[in-house]
C-alpha cells in the first residue's frame, strides 16, 4: 500500500519571537488537517524563528490518488502560508510502497 510524504520548508519573515513562529506553524497545520484526511507534523527543530519544516503524510490504495491529494495539499499550503505571512521556499514529495 503506497504512502505519500510531502515536505514543506517555510520562511516566516515577520516572526520576531518563538510565539510568532508557533502561531504560523500551528495555523498551517490545523488548517491542512481540517481540509484533508492527512497527518501533519513539524519535523525539525527551528534553527531560527523565521524557518520551519512541515511534514504531511497520507496512505491510500491508489498511488494516483495520493499524487493528486499531495498536489492539492501543496496548493492549499501555498494559499494558507501567504495568508499567514509566510512563504514556502521548497517542497518535495516522496512515495513509499
Amino acid at each position: 500500500m503506497p504512502v505519500a510524504v510531502l515536505t514543506l520548508q517555510l520562511r516566516i519573515n515577520h516572526a520576531r519571537s518563538l510565539k510568532d513562529r508557533r502561531q504560523v506553524v500551528r495555523s498551517l497545520k490545523d488548517r491542512l488537517r481540517q481540509g484533508f484526511n492527512i497527518s501533519v507534523a513539524e519535523l525539525d527543530e527551528a534553527v531560527t524563528w523565521q524557518s520551519a519544516v512541515i511534514g504531511v503524510a497520507a496512505i491510500s490504495g491508489s498511488r494516483d490518488y495520493l499524487r493528486g491529494l499531495m498536489e492539492q495539499v501543496e496548493a492549499a499550503a501555498l494559499r494558507i502560508s501567504v495568508g499567514a505571512g509566510a512563504e514556502i521556499t521548497d517542497s518535495w514529495c516522496e512515495f513509499v510502497d
